[in-house]
């Protein structure tokens, strides 16, 4: 243990201020402490659906530059008959998601930063329907592919929001550009209408069954919180993040005390209502694009991104007060240790090697007397990992 630099915080019991973590440069600050109301959004139920919502983001983000280059082409190709312009409203819809993207870790509800962009890529297919030929335009059919990705950021209240925007732009477009063709051959409105809610429906119910198949593998089903098998490719993803920012990445392991009294004083069915409130007590605490997991039985990991060990210490100590503060499994009063770690400023994050820092910190909290926090060192990745 003599590699470990101990830090308990002074008084178990005392308050810590929030954290305001530093995620893209020095200016970009955490916004207000996060409360029970910002789990949630009319867009998003509950913090699941909004950490589901960013992880297929972050998956979808590369196939959408690839369907982006598609359309470019298609653009380019169809330049002579559609003008050379047309390109500019692709690259503005682009611009919108690029935003989105770099933003989407400054705000408390991601959900909306994401529908109002793309809100704005179906706006500029209306712009270059209404500019290419109205209702008989070819980008009419284009309507429909924005609709593909609905479902795989949002729960079903905003696919149906977004194929009302939809149907609504497909509507404005028609009557304005050829309300006298559409009444005398109404298929010219039906069909762009029919294909794109075909294809909400169909896009629904695909996402459902892989969300359903996806959630049995790396989601926690007493908890509801990830699981240790959807650390992997999240922690592949923060190393290479880290390694291109240049930003740290902050991780704390919790253990639940003396939980296994809580078992047999309590029975079983106890225990696991205790486990449910505490989850639900962490998540609360976190910003939106903080990722809590249940490792053990009674063991959580949450990842950090952007916070150095200071914040993430701080971070924990909320995480601890929060849980000692409020009563869960029908009363009872139940405290954690917390052990913390992170990755250096100016090194990629390997989770390995903070994992076991931060592990090793949560021991020494625990000899100390439990309910507290202890600090790791920062960790700066190994030499293979940096050359990877």
């Amino acid at each position: 243990m003599s590699d470990i630099v101990a830090h308990a915080f002074p008084t178990p019991g005392s308050v810590v201020p929030a954290p305001s973590f530093s995620l893209r440069g020095e200016d970009a600050h955490r916004g207000p402490a996060p409360s029970e109301s910002a789990a949630v959004s009319w867009l998003i139920s509950d913090v699941m659906d909004r950490e589901r919502m960013l992880d297929m983001d972050r998956m979808v983000a590369p196939v959408r530059r690839k369907s982006f280059v598609v359309m470019a082409l298609a653009l380019l190709l169809c330049g002579p008959w559609l003008g050379w312009w047309t390109i500019v409203l692709l690259a503005v819809a682009g611009v919108l998601f690029a935003v989105a993207d770099k933003a989407i870790e400054r705000v408390r509800r991601p959900e909306y930063l994401l529908f109002t962009a793309w809100a704005g890529s179906q706006l500029m297919i209306t712009v270059a329907s209404i500019l290419t030929g109205g209702i008989h335009s070819p980008a009419m059919a284009w309507f429909a592919i924005p609709i593909v990705t609905l479902s795989a950021r949002f729960p079903t209240r905003g696919v149906i929001l977004g194929l009302a925007v939809t149907v609504a732009m497909i509507i404005g477009v028609g009557f304005a550009t050829g309300a006298q063709a559409i009444l005398e051959n109404p298929p010219l409105l039906i069909m762009p209408l029919a294909l794109a809610t075909a294809v909400a429906i169909l896009s629904t119910a695909l996402m459902s069954s892989d969300i359903s198949h996806r959630s049995e593998a790396v989601i926690d089903p007493l908890t509801g919180m990830l699981n240790r098998n959807s650390l992997k490719d999240r922690t592949f993803e923060l190393a290479h993040q880290s390694r291109r920012t240049g930003q740290p990445v902050g991780l704390i392991v919790g253990d639940l005390d003396h939980f296994k009294q809580v078992n047999d004083g309590h029975g079983h069915a106890t225990g696991d209502a205790v486990l449910q409130d505490v989850a639900y007590l962490l998540r609360k605490q976190l910003r939106a694009f903080d990722l809590a997991y249940r490792i053990g039985g009674e063991e959580f990991l949450v990842l950090l991104p952007g916070a150095n060990l200071e914040q993430t210490a701080a971070m924990a100590e909320r995480l601890r007060h929060g849980v000692q503060a409020d009563t869960v499994g029908g009363g009872l009063r139940v405290t954690m240790s917390f052990g913390v770690s992170a990755s250096a400023s100016d090194a990629a994050f390997d989770y390995q090697s903070v994992c076991e820092e931060a592990d090793s910190a949560l021991y020494e909290a625990k000899r100390q007397g439990r309910n507290r926090v202890c600090s790791g060192k920062v960790v700066a990745a190994p030499a293979a990992a940096v050359a990877a």
